[in-house]
C-alpha cells in the first residue's frame, strides 16, 4: 500500500477496516522454505537464516508450511476466531489457509497454515514479518441471515439514491477521462470514506477507523483493592 502510486490504495476504506479488524501475529525468525513438488513432509525443506525454530515445521505434507501457535485462546460466549492469513497481504508462490476455531471451550492450540502454490523455487518470510490474523465473529451470524435476491426497484429510496450514486459516479470518471481541472485537482470521492450518501446525507454510525485494543499481560492487569485469598 505504501509503495503504490499516491499511496491510492489507502482511498479504500473497505480495505483499511480490513487491515484493522482484528490482531495480527507475526513471523518470529527469519527463513526460506522450498517446495519440490510432491506430497511427502519431507518435500517441503525449511531453512533457518540463524537458529531454528521448532515451531515452524513442514507437518501435513503437500507442501503445507505449518506454525504452531504458542497460545490457548479464549473468547466469550458464543464468539469464534476467524483464524486466517494477514488482510491485503500478499505472499508470492505460498498462499495462507483459513480456518475458524471455537475458542470459547477448545482447550487446545491450533496452528496457521500456508499452502506453496509454486514448486522448486526459495520463498523467504522474514522475521516480524506478519504470517496470521485473528478476527472475532459471532458464531451462528451466517446462518441466522436469510439472503434474498429482490429487484432494486422494490425498495423505490434505495434505487434513487442508487441512480444519483451512478450518475455522480459516471460524471466524475468522465471528468477524470477529460482532464477536468477541478475533477483532477479533487483526484478522487470521498463519500464513501466520510460516510455520506451523493446526497449528502450521512451516516451516524460510519466508521473510518478501529479503536482495537492491544493484548496486554497478566501483570500488566490492575491488582484488586483488597488481597483475594485462594485455597489449593
Amino acid at each position: 500500500m505504501e509503495a503504490a502510486p499516491q499511496r491510492f490504495p489507502y482511498r479504500c476504506l473497505p480495505l483499511n477496516i480490513a487491515n484493522q479488524n482484528g490482531w495480527v501475529l507475526t513471523n518470529p525468525v527469519g527463513f526460506r522454505v522450498y517446495w519440490y513438488g510432491g506430497a511427502l513432509t519431507s518435500d517441503l525443506e525449511v531453512r533457518f537464516d540463524g537458529p531454528s525454530d521448532s515451531a515452524i515445521t513442514s507437518h501435513f505434507g503437500s507442501g503445507v508450511l505449518t506454525f504452531s501457535l504458542p497460545w490457548v485462546f479464549r473468547t466469550p460466549p458464543g464468539i469464534n476466531l476467524w483464524v486466517k492469513g494477514p488482510a491485503n497481504h500478499i505472499k508470492d508462490g505460498i498462499q495462507p489457509l483459513e480456518g475458524v476455531v471455537e475458542t470459547d471451550w477448545a482447550m487446545s492450540t491450533f496452528t496457521m497454515n500456508w499452502k506453496a502454490t509454486r514448486a522448486n523455487e526459495w520463498i523467504s518470510f522474514a522475521a516480524g514479518e506478519p504470517m496470521c490474523m485473528i478476527v472475532p465473529i459471532p458464531r451462528g451470524l451466517t446462518e441466522s441471515l436469510i439472503p434474498r435476491i429482490v429487484p432494486m426497484k422494490a425498495d423505490p429510496e434505495l434505487h434513487e439514491q442508487y441512480r444519483e450514486w451512478e450518475r455522480s459516479r459516471s460524471g466524475f470518471l468522465a471528468g477524470l477521462k477529460s482532464l477536468d481541472q477541478a475533477t483532477v485537482e479533487r483526484g478522487w470521492q470521498k463519500d464513501y470514506f466520510q460516510g455520506r450518501t451523493a446526497a449528502g446525507d450521512r451516516f451516524a454510525s460510519h466508521q473510518t477507523r478501529l479503536a482495537v485494543r492491544e493484548f496486554t499481560s497478566a501483570d500488566c492487569v490492575s491488582a484488586p483493592a483488597k488481597p483475594t485469598p485462594t485455597t489449593e
